[in-house]
């Protein structure tokens, strides 16, 4: 039975990205990267876009938000915690490193934008240029 699987999978890395591709790709281990994706919301009005992404147990600090040649990116890391002295019945909290990039709209105004992390969602705001905001033109 065992020499059938390995015919399947040839290592156990394989095993799990086959899993992590019925999962929806939540761990990004097509590309043998092991960041893992986290959910996020995008929307558009007049003034520009907001951007809620999920980043639940992150601190400010470790979190890191840039824009490049149109490209948005959030990353987020968090070390290890030390272990405590005495005994451990369960360890699950470990390394932990997250990352998104979206291309962003040649609408927005990368210079213009306010981020706030608030109950483990990350908030972005990015302005649309003044020049293709919608305006109102008075008739003389």
């Amino acid at each position: 039975m065992m020499s059938n699987l390995n015919k399947v999978w040839d290592t156990p890395f394989d095993l799990l990205r086959d899993v992590d591709r019925a999962l929806g790709g939540r761990f990004n281990l097509d590309n043998d990267d092991l960041t893992a994706k986290y959910p996020v919301d995008i929307h558009e009005d007049a003034d520009g876009l907001t951007v809620s992404a999920e980043l639940p147990g992150f601190a400010k600090d470790q979190v890191e938000i840039s824009i490049d040649q149109g490209v948005l990116t959030i990353a987020a890391q968090r070390e290890q915690a030390e272990k405590p002295e005495g005994t451990t019945h369960l360890h699950e909290r470990r390394f932990t490193r997250v990352r998104r990039q979206f291309t962003l709209p040649t609408t927005v105004d990368s210079a213009n934008v306010d981020a706030t992390l608030a109950d483990g969602v990350l908030t972005l705001r990015l302005a649309k240029k003044e020049e293709v905001k919608p305006r109102k033109i008075v008739v003389k």
